[in-house]
């Protein structure tokens, strides 16, 4: 059976969430989208667990259901953010749990801890080892997973407030790490680079602060199980059922490029190290992204596969795809109308991955299948990501000069 899992989303109760975030309507765009299991993400969060409780069945398998029979697994983020070797560390984990009960436990000890009704992702001030250590003695069904693990500013590996290894940031509890979410700036062969991380699964899911289909889904992982919560964790483990992941191309992501948005500076970091690392507009020091810190770790060549990793796909989200070919934005009216008849009858991941070309051609144009075609084929250029503002398609890309106003350096290679 393929699993399609998104296990990192939010709630409403999340900073920076649509508000319109319901069980109903991330049931909807998920079947629309193609995903066949999702996070319920925020479990900790008091208003959302009780609406969970409402609007979910358990049935003992460890995977809860809607009235109409879709499943959601339950799953929430935290933040901790402490000191460590002298340096702030901000680090998110993604946690996952068996049931109610297990939640009840999780929040409880939460509780004594600080507050959880502020946000959806509650921020707490003690150490990743110390949550681990916690939360496996409550249940050894618990699994933690380190979310996108490259981001600058929270994050394992984050240039701003991170670590170098897996091991320095959780110490004697790194052995019940399993699994490390690569996030939306970096795919699998960029962090096949790192031997170290060789013994770990890679996962890829949204991180979605919304319901619409154009963020739900855009990373996931494909399982190839009969669906339960056992049979997920053993995947996470050991690999055996984990099929493939589907990915964003990482220069799309927000953090892919060195830079600085407000001074509209962007950097690779070959460029980056000419300039030590100093913004050439403002002279203060540059967010440093997630390409320069895989440069900086890695200890293989760029092109690396490593025995035994799990393929994996890059897409970009149709209603971008649309937008992009109709000049409009993915919200547009009019992108929804090609949309909707582009996966009428079908999900959007299918149209991204198996429809054929004539049939996509029919159901919208020819500009439209010629551009899913090119991103299939990997023939797309970019303007790379950095500093929080998402990378983008271009038709060509261009060396655009230092200005009095700004510096862009040429991201072409």
């Amino acid at each position: 059976m393929k699993v399609i899992a998104d296990l990192h989303i939010h709630s409403p109760y999340s900073r920076a969430t649509s508000k319109d975030i319901t069980i109903r309507n991330l049931e909807k765009y998920a079947r629309m989208k193609g995903v066949t299991l999702l996070g319920t993400g925020d479990f900790t969060h008091p208003k959302w667990i009780e609406i969970l409780r409402n609007d979910l069945k358990e049935d003992g398998s460890g995977i809860l259901k809607t009235n109409s029979g879709f499943p959601f697994m339950l799953t929430t983020e935290i933040s901790n953010i402490y000191t460590q070797n002298s340096r702030s560390r901000r680090i998110h984990n993604v946690i996952l749990a068996p049931d109610f009960e297990t939640v009840d436990q999780i929040n409880s000890w939460l509780s004594s801890k600080g507050r959880l009704d502020y946000d959806g992702r509650p921020i707490f001030g003690f150490s990743c080892p110390e949550l681990i250590e916690n939360l496996k003695s409550i249940s050894d069904k618990i699994e933690i997973i380190p979310a996108h693990v490259w981001t600058p500013w929270f994050s394992l590996f984050g240039s701003k407030s991170g670590f170098d290894s897996v091991e320095e940031c959780y110490e004697d509890q790194a052995k019940h790490i399993h699994a490390l979410e690569t996030g939306l700036s970096s795919d699998p062969a960029m962090n096949w680079r790192l031997s170290s991380l060789d013994k770990y699964r890679l996962v890829s899911f949204s991180d979605s602060h919304s319901h619409w289909p154009w963020r739900l889904g855009r990373e996931a992982t494909v399982f190839d199980i009969d669906l339960s919560y056992g049979n997920i964790m053993d995947a996470l483990k050991t690999g055996k059922g984990l099929a493939e992941t589907i990915e964003f191309f990482p220069e799309e992501g927000k953090y892919h490029f060195d830079g600085h948005r407000d001074c509209n500076v962007v950097l690779d970091p070959k460029k980056t190290g000419e300039l030590k690392g100093i913004c050439p507009v403002c002279k203060k020091p540059l967010t440093i992204g997630v390409l320069n810190r895989i440069e900086h770790l890695a200890d293989r060549p760029e092109g690396f596969v490593p025995e035994g990793a799990k393929p994996f796909r890059s897409l970009v989200p149709l209603s971008e795809i649309i937008g992009f070919v109709l000049k409009a934005e993915p919200f547009s009216k009019k992108v929804w109308e090609m949309h909707s008849r582009l996966v009428e009858g079908s999900d959007e991941l299918n149209v991204l991955i198996g429809m054929s070309r004539d049939d996509i051609k029919i159901r919208s144009n020819e500009s439209i299948a010629e551009m899913i075609t090119k991103i299939r084929d990997r023939k797309i250029l970019w303007e790379p990501g950095h500093d929080g503002v998402y990378g983008k398609m271009v038709l060509e890309k261009k060396r655009v000069e230092q200005t009095s106003q700004k510096s862009v350096f040429d991201f072409s290679q």
